[in-house]
């Protein structure tokens, strides 16, 4: 994998931040090989619940995540839809659903050598 193809590093996670190298800070994360960007829930209608769409994976899939770390929030509240786990499973895509600090630690271990893509919910 080349280094521009690398998903990019997390520096700092601390509630209501996510600061990506190269890239800035936000305070919610979408991160994919070779980019991240900020994570805008307005684009795709997302709340807590229902939880994280298929439309908000769809970017991550479409830069060339193998796998994929979803974040729930750091108190849980963020849930996942089940037509976004079934899109996932039917491309093929591992996928780790996880409290936003485990998901953080999660996606640092699997992006060296793996094309990962995340959602990181620096809050609730």
């Amino acid at each position: 994998m080349s280094r521009a193809d690398a998903s990019p590093g997390i520096e700092r996670f601390a509630w209501g931040e996510i600061r990506i190298a190269g890239h800035g800070q936000f305070k919610d994360a979408k991160l994919f090989p070779g980019g991240a960007r900020a994570w805008d829930w307005g684009e795709t209608g997302t709340r807590h619940e229902p939880g994280i769409q298929p439309t908000d994976v769809e970017e991550l899939l479409a830069q060339g995540a193998e796998v994929v770390v979803l974040s729930k929030g750091v108190h849980e509240r963020l849930q996942v839809c089940p037509e976004t786990l079934e899109l996932l499973e039917e491309r093929g895509v591992e996928v780790h659903v996880l409290q936003s600090e485990a998901a953080v630690r999660a996606y640092e271990e699997l992006r060296g050598d793996r094309r990962v893509g995340a959602l990181i919910h620096s809050t609730c």
